[in-house]
């Protein structure tokens, strides 16, 4: 159940987060205006507030597992929301970024 709630709670500080990077960077790169980036910012804010809620009180592995789940999930908001294709190398560098979220965060460890 640890796991389940750890893996759910990175999925939201992804969505979190790069959601509000994007809207920032529709606010001002697509010149959709100040409200696209003030929502980004609080979205980005809320992100951080989000990986405190993770089981491990160790900051440094749950951001640098985050990180493998950041660099798959910017993929699939790029496929989902900005019509873009990863070709197989994006794909397997997303796997093993993603296996490296798994043993950083889910290997056994002693005490």
């Amino acid at each position: 159940m640890i796991t389940l709630r750890s893996v759910a709670l990175f999925l939201v500080a992804a969505v979190l987060e790069i959601g509000g990077a994007w809207l920032v960077w529709q606010g001002w790169r697509e010149h959709r205006g100040i409200g696209w980036i003030a929502a980004g910012i609080v979205s980005l804010g809320l992100y951080g507030f989000v990986a405190t809620l993770q089981p491990s009180s160790d900051f440094g592995r749950v951001l640098a597992a985050y990180g493998g789940v950041f660099v798959a999930g910017s993929l699939a908001w790029g496929m989902v929301l900005d019509g873009y294709r990863p070709d197989r190398f994006d794909v397997a560098g997303a796997a093993v970024c993603l296996l490296g979220v798994a043993i950083i965060m889910y290997a056994p460890r002693r005490g």
